[in-house]
């Protein structure tokens, strides 16, 4: 009995198809950039441990349970990871198409902290405070958004092949969607995050290769509206207290410049191995205030000592580098821009953590990726890695 090439083919189709999905699977997992992910898989196992070290003996945070932080510190960490792999399926072309949506939501949600739904921090009202102890600070989020949609409106007409470069109006476009909120941030007030932004902003438009004289004209800018902010008198007393501090350490050490004094002495009692993994006296002491959050580098650099706390650098200079490696090696703006954005994101908020640690920069509040607690933090780094392995993933092979 003959069998008719039709029946064939109809018989053995769902095993080529099936063929076709796990080698499509096969293909995205061998082209992911496995050692940007051991980097920061590696900065959030170190995250648990020293979150751990910090916490355990403050009953005062953690209700009396040790482990209260550490679990909720791996839960954090579970869920970003699961955020990277959605954001890696979905891919950032798809997202480009939704980033209305996304910015809108998350500007929103930044608005509501300024109503009665929001809740104040350490003198910034940047939370939502949510049932079950649990909250969400959104301006991480409009970290994300922010990037996609500059990367979107510089790069549309580039990527099209209408244009060479983004015209004026174009980049008027990218800067009035970054504006409103950041804006709603400063009104908070988040210094931190607004500074976050605008290098974020800075960033995505020198990857655009919009004019210069847009580069040099918001520096300009920036440093007029310093000025102005200053004078009117804008900022609140806490925040003219870190200033102050900064500038002057020993101007009040047993107050505003309590903080960093005490992470100085933290991290130069480690010494070059450290005091050893929880056994750190300043932090068993509990003398570094925020220390699972702000001040997280303070335990590395007690208790693994320079050893620990370079490994800590080390590790975000490889995400870094391997970032830069993506934005140079993909074959569209968008996806340039979207990682230019993240780079310029990571490098400066690890800058500023542990530089206000080490007392060379102002105490802001900002978080350090992978390795501070928090679940905004920790979900936003991820989405982020997810958006840097997507570009990865989805250029095209001759790239």
């Amino acid at each position: 009995m003959t069998t008719s090439p039709n029946f064939s083919i109809s018989r053995y189709a769902p095993e080529r198809s099936a063929w076709r999905k796990l080698t499509a699977r096969d293909s995205i997992v061998r082209r992911l950039d496995w050692l940007m992910l051991l980097a920061a898989l590696a900065l959030s196992a170190l995250s648990t441990l020293l979150v751990y070290s910090a916490t355990r003996g403050r009953t005062e945070l953690n209700h009396g349970d040790p482990y209260y932080f550490l679990l909720r510190n791996v839960l954090n960490i579970g869920i970003g990871i699961a955020l990277a792999v959605g954001t890696v399926w979905l891919g950032h072309r798809t997202l480009r198409g939704a980033v209305p949506i996304l910015y809108g939501v998350s500007v929103l949600l930044t608005a509501a902290v300024l109503t009665p739904l929001g809740a104040t921090i350490n003198g910034a009202r940047s939370w939502i405070q949510l049932p079950a102890g649990f909250s969400i600070q959104p301006s991480e989020f409009i970290k994300i958004t922010i990037t996609l949609g500059m990367a979107m409106l510089l790069a549309a007409k580039v990527d099209a092949g209408d244009r060479p470069y983004p015209d004026h109006r174009t980049v008027l476009q990218a800067l009035g969607l970054a504006a409103l909120p950041i804006l709603i941030i400063l009104l908070m007030p988040d210094l931190g995050s607004v500074m976050v932004l605008v290098v974020i902003v800075l960033a995505a438009l020198l990857a655009s290769g919009a004019s210069n004289r847009w580069i040099a004209g918001l520096i300009g800018a920036g440093i007029a509206g310093c000025v102005l902010i200053w004078q009117l008198g804008v900022l609140d007393e806490y925040q003219i207290n870190r200033f102050a501090a900064f500038a002057n350490p020993a101007l009040d050490p047993a107050g505003v410049g309590y903080n960093t004094n005490q992470a100085r002495i933290a991290i130069g009692s480690g010494r070059l191995t450290g005091s050893g993994l929880f056994h750190g006296s300043q932090t068993t002491g509990q003398f570094v205030p925020e220390q699972q959050t702000d001040f997280i580098y303070s335990v590395a650099g007690e208790e693994l000592g320079f050893i620990g706390a370079g490994l800590i650098i080390v590790l975000l200079g490889v995400v870094l580098w391997r970032a830069c490696r993506i934005a140079r090696e993909t074959t569209e703006l968008y996806g340039t821009i979207v990682a230019a954005g993240i780079i310029a994101w990571f490098a400066f908020q690890a800058f500023e953590n542990i530089g206000m640690t080490l007392g060379i920069m102002p105490v802001t509040g900002l978080p350090l990726p992978f390795v501070s607690y928090g679940g905004s933090s920790m979900f936003a780094a991820w989405i982020a890695i997810g958006l840097l392995q997507s570009i990865k993933v989805q250029r095209p092979l001759s790239a």
